[in-house]
């Protein structure tokens, strides 16, 4: 059993008030991979016929609109599972695809298998539906933000949300490896928007930036453009 899951980390949902047995019968039918960085894991319309575990690592959803635009939706951290379609029980299709950020490390169960250990662990069932009410709150949000919410707080929330939840702790503050493209494309703001609020907080000593990286030194700055503090865990 691998030393992240044995930690009972309390982000790891999926796995949630399983007994002790229990939790080994359902490791052991996984299979362990290793996916290098960038490597699409999913693909959307394709047969949902797997679900997989984040252990080690960092993942994002992304969505590619007919006309080949490729919009960044939620990123992914240890504990969080992908795939989730397949634990239905009528056969469906991957919504979004998933590709990994850094080299990563997953637990696999292909369909067949996960439809068997739902069946006897009905908890799994029950711990999926509150990962999928938790994509149903973010897509709320991102749906009020639009409506209600200026581009600059969009912009500003979707940049303290990263730093809270993907971010590690560095001398000058929260470290977060992202590109402007990908943060315009979560906040749904044009690429020339984030160009300019980018370049507005540096100036003003709210964060640093280099070539795919953000370093947010004064998350309180970023507040008073209007972004939302994240709430604590």
């Amino acid at each position: 059993m691998p030393p992240f899951v044995l930690r009972t980390d309390p982000k790891l949902r999926f796995l949630k008030g399983l007994e002790r047995a229990d939790l080994k019968e359902v490791l052991a039918a996984a299979k362990p991979r290793h996916i290098p960085a960038h490597s699409v894991v999913v693909q959307q319309e394709r047969p949902a016929d797997r679900v997989f575990l984040l252990t080690k690592g960092r993942a994002r959803y992304f969505y590619v609109t007919e006309e080949g635009r490729k919009l960044a939706l939620s990123w992914l951290v240890p504990g969080d599972i992908f795939g989730g379609a397949a634990l239905l029980a009528e056969p469906s299709w991957f919504l979004v695809s998933t590709e990994t950020v850094k080299d990563s490390e997953v637990l696999v169960w292909e369909r067949s298998v996960m439809q068997g250990l739902v069946a006897r662990y009905p908890r799994l069932l029950q711990n999926a539906l509150l990962v999928a009410s938790d994509y149903l709150v973010w897509y709320l949000a991102t749906h009020i933000g639009l409506i209600c919410r200026t581009a600059d707080q969009r912009f500003a929330s979707v940049l303290l949300t990263l730093a809270h939840s993907i971010g590690q702790k560095g001398p000058r503050g929260m470290e977060l490896d992202v590109t402007n493209e990908e943060l315009a494309s979560a906040a749904a703001v044009t690429p020339f928007t984030a160009s300019r609020l980018m370049s507005q907080w540096q100036r003003s000593g709210a964060v640093l930036k280099s070539r795919g990286r953000v370093v947010v030194c004064a998350p309180e700055k970023l507040l008073s453009s209007g972004g939302k503090k994240p709430e604590n865990d």
